[in-house]
């Protein structure tokens, strides 16, 4: 015999068939988890709930490491994920499943040094305490300037400290010196205790720096998703361009700085989505030296690991 509450079940049931209606269907939206950092160049998974379509709901999640966002995406725990070009190419190289398919930002960095440290050049940096984030773009394009210069890592006393964490052990004098994400060194900045050294754009990689990745098997299982995904990054990324004002508002609200720290910063951040043939040949150079400085002991099988054929058929769109 039935228990009461399923012949109320079955009751509704009959009553819904027997006007003529279909009985309604439940459905959820789609879940995208996207993983960011604590950066201000990091910013545009923000904006990507207004350009979300029917279906889709975006969490983020953000992260304080490049290592830990890039990890997160190796595990499943997020979809996509931006961070560093160096953390993606670490991963590559070790085999991980980590697939980069568009470009977050390009520039972001500085070398920032006290105001009174009588730092004024690469060179200046000769014996000095620096700052530098083991596994990020930055690490990898400061060695690159010391190269430049006829100076090694050798010539410097490099201290491990987080991006978010620079700003103040400068202030303090627990460094000299540090390289730098935005917005920490529009920090130092507005604060008066730091300058810029200079921005570490000449080297052959350009001002290339964070991407956008997924796991391998997303690419291969779910490209729909992938394509989805793509076209909402880059609506979002061209708004947050082309809408200072959005910008700095949503930086500020979200990394918890005054506006005008966050107004100085913006001019050294360019979002960005595409991975044209330039972007991907200073790419491949920051990997060579990688390589060159055994950080990787092999280059990552490049046919896999960067995967332009999505941002390259969004680009022919409007």
């Amino acid at each position: 015999m039935l228990k009461g509450k399923s012949i109320v079940v079955s009751l509704w049931a009959v009553a819904v068939l027997a006007m003529g209606l279909s009985a309604p269907v439940w459905s959820a939206d789609r879940v995208i988890k996207v993983g960011t950092l604590k950066l201000i160049h990091a910013i545009t998974p923000y904006f990507y709930e207004k350009f979300t379509p029917p279906g889709y709901k975006i969490e983020v999640f953000p992260y304080e490491t490049p290592t830990d966002g890039k990890n997160a995406v190796v595990t499943r725990s997020v979809d996509f994920g931006t961070y560093g070009l160096a953390a993606a190419t670490l991963g590559g190289a070790a085999g991980e499943p980590v697939v980069i398919i568009g470009a977050q930002c390009n520039r972001g960095m500085a070398v920032v040094s006290g105001v009174n440290s009588g730092i004024s050049t690469i060179k200046d940096l000769k014996g000095k305490k620096v700052a530098i984030l083991p596994g990020s773009t930055q690490e990898v394009v400061i060695l690159d300037r010391l190269k430049m210069e006829g100076m090694s890592i050798k010539d410097i006393q490099p201290i491990r400290v987080a991006f978010s964490d620079m700003p103040a052990a400068l202030e303090r004098g627990d460094i000299d010196a540090y390289v730098g994400a935005e917005p920490g060194p529009s920090i130092s900045l507005a604060k008066g205790v730091g300058k810029i050294v200079e921005y570490p754009y000449s080297t052959p990689t350009g001002s290339v720096n964070m991407v956008m990745t997924t796991h391998e098997s997303m690419t291969k299982d779910n490209p729909e998703l992938v394509k989805v995904f793509l076209t909402i990054h880059r609506k979002a990324t061209e708004y947050a361009m082309a809408n200072r004002a959005a910008f700095v508002e949503m930086a500020a609200q979200k990394l918890g700085q005054p506006k005008p720290t966050i107004e100085i910063a913006a001019p050294n951040v360019e979002l960005t989505w595409n991975t044209d043939a330039d972007w991907v040949t200073r790419a491949k150079y920051y990997g060579s030296e990688m390589l060159d400085k055994k950080q990787i002991r092999a280059l990552p099988d490049y046919t896999k690991f960067i995967d332009t054929s999505f941002v390259s058929a969004l680009a022919k769109t409007k």
